[in-house]
């Protein structure tokens, strides 16, 4: 019988040689703490690149725990959380009292992704991470993401698991140590991400492949991957490897369940797909 996903993390915390995946997933409490490690890490560090200028109101959907909508409101944005698990400790229970502890503002909204309770173009920004793989229906989750985003705004979806071909799906599942939990996990073709985001009227801008960037590595890095490719090759240069070399490199990966995210623009009306 599996577990429900707040037991699944309960569990994880329960192992101690698994001490460093639950901080890397920032299941770890203080929450306040394991929100601010994330603030201050690469993988934030790396999305300031991709974010607008102007803050103005941005979505987070299936916000988990809260911490990056912990970190948006932080840096002055105007929040609101999508997250339809009720939990004190991996759902909109918890962002609640992050919000609380961290003195931010948070809109918590308790309802799935596939219909959003949002009247169109409200959005300047939305954000998912790791949750279009957790979809029950991708192409409407982007349906919706596009419509409530208003024209010229931002879609961003990080970390996504990504499969080369169907018969992937399994090994990377097995392999997964919260799937073996509460099987609660998926991934996609590269092709279904970017055909349902397009399907939203959202211009894919970019594509980051596994290693390009902090965001996919996280809480790896860029210059711990060069190090690691540096070993390989016996280079002792790590950090003079060109980032093109990382880009052709994570085009090359085909493990399953490798992470990809990727940067869209809400079509102008009018504009054509």
């Amino acid at each position: 019988m599996s577990m429900t996903a707040e037991q699944a993390v309960i569990y994880l915390r329960n192992q101690p040689h698994l001490r460093q995946l639950v901080e890397a997933c920032g299941f770890d409490d203080p929450l306040i703490d394991a929100a601010e490690r994330f603030h201050s890490g690469g993988e934030w560090a790396a999305l300031q690149a991709f974010l607008p200028k102007r803050r103005g109101k941005v979505l987070d959907i299936g916000a988990g725990r809260g911490i990056v909508s912990y970190c948006f409101a932080r840096n002055g944005w105007d929040v609101t959380a999508l997250e339809p698990d009720r939990s004190e400790i991996i759902g909109a229970g918890a962002i609640h009292e992050l919000a609380r502890t961290g003195k931010v503002h948070i809109e918590v909204v308790e309802t799935c992704g596939e219909s959003l309770p949002f009247a169109s173009e409200a959005f300047d920004l939305v954000y998912c991470r790791a949750v279009l793989h957790h979809s029950r229906d991708l192409f409407q989750m982007c349906r919706e993401a596009g419509r409530v985003l208003c024209p010229g705004g931002m879609f961003i979806a990080a970390r996504e698991h990504v499969i080369s071909k169907e018969a992937d799906l399994d090994a990377f599942l097995d392999s997964h140590p919260l799937h073996r939990l509460h099987h609660g996990e998926n991934a996609y073709l590269l092709a279904q991400y970017l055909n349902a985001i397009r399907g939203g009227e959202i211009d894919v801008v970019r594509t980051l492949n596994p290693k390009e960037s902090d965001i996919n590595l996280y809480p790896a890095a860029i210059a711990d991957l060069k190090r690691h490719v540096a070993r390989k090759l016996a280079w002792p240069f790590p950090a003079a490897i060109p980032h093109l070399a990382l880009e052709l490199y994570g085009w090359l990966d085909r493990t399953p369940g490798r992470l990809y995210s990727f940067i869209g623009v809400k079509r102008l009306r009018g504009e054509p797909a």
